[in-house]
């Protein structure tokens, strides 16, 4: 948690580069710090000063953060400033200038990660980092590679590519939604493991139900067989409050324009330091780099300006504090769940217990297909929540951010009252 001095330096500064300053956001800063984050999360006048940092659209209602969330301002500023140094002089200033700089954005993702500089490479997206360490694994025709059914299906995309393409096996097996016991889950994924099992890939949140996994023991699962394990932690950066060292993995992936609020086309993968010789890169890099967390980079020519704001970010996540954040967007979830659960026929798939899901859930609305409820949300209402159909199961996924007003939230409770007491008009 921030000290005082760094909080209130933090949101003055951003509400300030926000063009929002003002004495209201030195004393809700200043209510802020004494306060736990429990009763902080309720603390109307503080959000609202937070609110302000991000320049969205109030016309509409973006409840599918998880998919892509909005930077704060001055987070923006910071990338548009950089873009318009690079084009001033782009083959100096891109390659001599601003290059070096991406050392400093490394050192504090490393910093914020708990882990060694030397070990986090900056990428893209998730999906990048992911694929780097699935598509970097020596495998064998008729090699097993393990995960849910409820992995991103990107992801399952790429083993199936491996299968196509390398003759190894994919093998997937359900969970249950909502989760009720997370010893039961590392036991799923022992239950199927075998002797060609090779490769185990899980994920920190489940990405259509917000449900957190027992990273930690899947892990170990792993390890005390001797089998990798990759982490898809594309929704837990930035969103819940924990450090690498909590995990005790050798793989992680992650995307930095989710919860972390850094500009669209940012993400980090991790890589145990005795661990990165053996993974091949996505793209090919130098032999003499075979050691170096920098071969993950090798994607040629890229906008310098998108990387460097990363910083930013970080400092207001930092500042904003983890447990904070976590509080209130936990918060918001809660106020949206309570009222929609009153209804018998809403069935939530997110068990909401402290420790088994953050401020993402999903759920069911009995009668109403998911496609069909946020087509109508949207096009009636201008709110935008997310649907998903993986075989026979599906849902609707609801994740705000920091940025979202209660009201909002009693906007998007109104209308699906409205749905759920008279349907959707044909």
């Amino acid at each position: 948690m921030p000290t005082r001095r760094e909080f209130l330096g933090a949101v003055a500064a951003g509400a300030s580069a926000a063009a929002c300053a003002g004495p209201g956001v030195v004393r809700s800063a200043e209510a802020a710090a004494s306060l736990s984050a429990a009763d902080n999360a309720r603390d109307e006048d503080f959000w609202a000063e937070i609110q302000r940092a991000y320049s969205v659209d109030r016309s509409a209602i973006n409840l599918n953060n998880g998919g892509v969330s909005p930077s704060p301002g001055f987070v923006q500023d910071a990338m548009e400033r950089h873009l318009r140094f690079s084009n001033e002089l782009p083959s100096h200033n891109l390659w001599d200038v601003l290059q070096p700089q991406r050392e400093e954005v490394r050192v504090e993702l490393a910093r914020q990660f708990g882990c060694d500089a030397e070990e986090i490479a900056i990428t893209r997206n998730a999906s990048e980092g992911l694929q780097t360490c699935q598509l970097g694994f020596d495998l064998e025709p008729g090699d097993e590679v393990l995960c849910t059914e409820l992995d991103y299906p990107r992801m399952l995309t790429t083993f199936r590519q491996r299968e196509r393409r390398d003759g190894v096996r994919l093998v997937t097996f359900p969970i249950p939604a909502p989760n009720e016991d997370l010893a039961a889950i590392v036991d799923l994924y022992r239950r199927r493991l075998s002797e060609r099992t090779k490769l185990i890939l899980c994920c920190h949140v489940i990405s259509v139900t917000g449900q957190v996994l027992p990273v930690r023991e899947i892990v170990a699962l792993g390890r005390d067989r001797g089998i990798p394990v990759i982490v898809d932690g594309a929704h837990a950066f930035g969103h819940l409050d924990f450090s690498v060292r909590d995990l005790d993995c050798d793989y992680y992936a992650t995307s930095l324009h989710k919860w972390m609020c850094a500009p669209h086309g940012n993400g980090m993968l991790y890589v145990r330091r005795d661990k990165i010789g053996s993974l091949w890169p996505l793209m090919a890099a130098p032999a003499g780099k075979s050691d170096d967390v920098r071969k993950f980079e090798e994607v040629g020519t890229q906008p310098l300006a998108n990387s460097l704001a990363i910083r930013e970010a970080l400092a207001f996540h930092k500042d904003l504090g983890a447990q904070r954040k976590l509080a209130r967007l936990v918060h918001l979830r809660d106020s949206w769940i309570d009222r929609l659960t009153r209804h018998e026929r809403v069935r939530l798939l997110t068990n909401v217990r402290p420790g088994f899901a953050g401020g993402m859930a999903a759920f069911t609305l009995r009668g109403v297909k998911a496609f069909d409820l946020t087509a109508h949300l949207w096009k009636v209402h201008r709110i935008k929540t997310s649907w998903f159909r993986m075989g026979e199961f599906g849902g609707v996924r609801v994740s705000p951010h920091v940025y979202t007003k209660p009201s909002e939230i009693g906007r998007f409770c109104d209308a699906m009252d409205a749905i759920i007491r008279g349907g959707i008009p044909s």
